[in-house]
């Protein structure tokens, strides 16, 4: 089943993930050392991260290390990118409004 990237990361959990592993990537059991929750719990979290190409695996020897997907990443701020600009736009207009109003008083 392919999931959707934004439901991936409407996750506090996932997001968390995400955080750790875009300094260096990380084994399962030393992202689970951070959260208060089972192992398997963290391994279904990454499952569904790597379903979603947010992270990927690297296998070194016999562990597996998680390390952030950095064009995908790069995929969802371009998307966000279009949000950014009407919000910048709208508070430079309510900038604008302040001053206007603070000038007249």
């Amino acid at each position: 089943m392919r999931r959707d990237v934004f439901q991936a990361i409407a996750d506090p959990t996932r997001r968390a993930i995400i955080a750790l592993i875009a300094v260096h990537a990380m084994t399962p059991n030393a992202i689970a050392e951070h959260f208060d929750t089972t192992r398997q719990a963290v391994s279904k979290h990454l499952r569904i991260l790597t379903e979603c190409e947010l992270v990927k695996q690297e296998y070194r020897g016999r562990e597996i290390f998680y390390q952030l997907e950095i064009d995908k990443m790069k995929e969802i701020d371009k998307w966000l990118e279009q949000f950014r600009k009407i919000w910048e736009n709208r508070f430079e207009q309510l900038d604008q409004l302040l001053s206007s109003i603070k000038k007249n008083n």
